[in-house]
């Protein structure tokens, strides 16, 4: 079993990978460095919706490459950027597309190390992860959010002004510095994301977050919680941050040994709720 209870993953220490269980972990398309073999992975059909990689310009000599998951029926949609963990496009990433398309939702999720030409779903030591992941700077990925979000905006089956984001330990901090970059955003909402460098630009922030935390995360503790909600208030701001007391770091995963299935299922609704509450929906 693996248990990722880190803010970006694991470390090298935390888990041994088999030649075979990592076979086992590639070949169903999850991210071999956090799979658990106790896991019972949600799986959300496809029926009834558009599920496609497509590319996405962004100044860069190869644009961005993303995976969407949409209603197949016409008309057009509210949409939410996914913003992965360190592990990049995954199959839980792309099931999370997937739920939030079968809620009625476009949802993109970009590819934002693919500079690195590192399959990372395959790749089995944090090291070398890690590696690829610290050459994404955050102007580079802010960057790769606006052009996904024009690009959303350009789409015939989505809504421009109903653009939405969310995303998971790296991507999380991600949703933070987002809802303060892009006035595109509508709304955003942060699992687990880190808070330290956040907290000190609240007061950029644009448009509103909700952010979910675990009570028992070892490294993004309730010291640097309270500092947000301290830093959020101090702003005027009215952004909630909900924490789960028996939670760890990755308690949405359902692919992880740190799946927590009571938390995990009150934060979808609340998501789904604080989206259309704010115009995505």
């Amino acid at each position: 079993m693996l248990n990722l209870t880190r803010p970006d993953g694991s470390r090298p220490e935390d888990f041994h990978v088999t030649r075979r269980t990592a076979a086992g972990m590639l070949f169903a398309g999850y991210a071999v460095a956090a799979f658990s073999a106790e896991a019972a992975p949600i799986t959300t059909s496809s029926d009834g919706l558009v599920t496609e990689w497509t590319t996405i310009p962004n100044g860069a000599a190869k644009a961005l490459p993303a995976f969407v998951a949409r209603p197949a029926v016409s008309g057009r949609h509210p949409a939410i950027l996914v913003v992965n963990e360190v592990f990049g496009i995954h199959e839980w990433i792309k099931d999370i597309c997937r739920r939030l398309a079968q809620a009625g939702y476009v949802a993109v999720a970009p590819d934002f190390f693919y500079r690195s030409g590192v399959d990372l779903p395959a790749k089995s030591d944090l090291k070398e992860i890690l590696a690829v992941v610290s050459q994404a700077s955050d102007d580079q990925v802010d960057g790769d959010v606006r052009a996904t979000t024009a690009w959303i905006r350009k789409q015939p089956f989505a809504r421009p002004a109903a653009i939405g984001i969310t995303g998971f330990c790296w991507g999380g901090q991600v949703v933070w510095r987002s809802a303060m970059i892009d006035p595109e955003i509508k709304a955003g909402v942060a699992r687990y994301g880190q808070l330290k460098k956040v907290s000190l630009r609240a007061a950029e922030l644009k448009a509103p977050v909700l952010g979910f935390y675990g009570g028992k995360d070892q490294g993004i503790t309730q010291e640097d919680v309270a500092a947000m909600r301290g830093a959020l208030k101090a702003a005027g701001r009215k952004d909630e941050i909900i924490v789960y007391p028996d939670a760890q770091h990755g308690f949405l995963a359902d692919y992880r040994a740190s799946y927590d299935e009571p938390a995990a299922k009150d934060a979808w609704p609340k998501l789904l709720a604080f989206m259309k509450a704010h115009g995505v929906g």
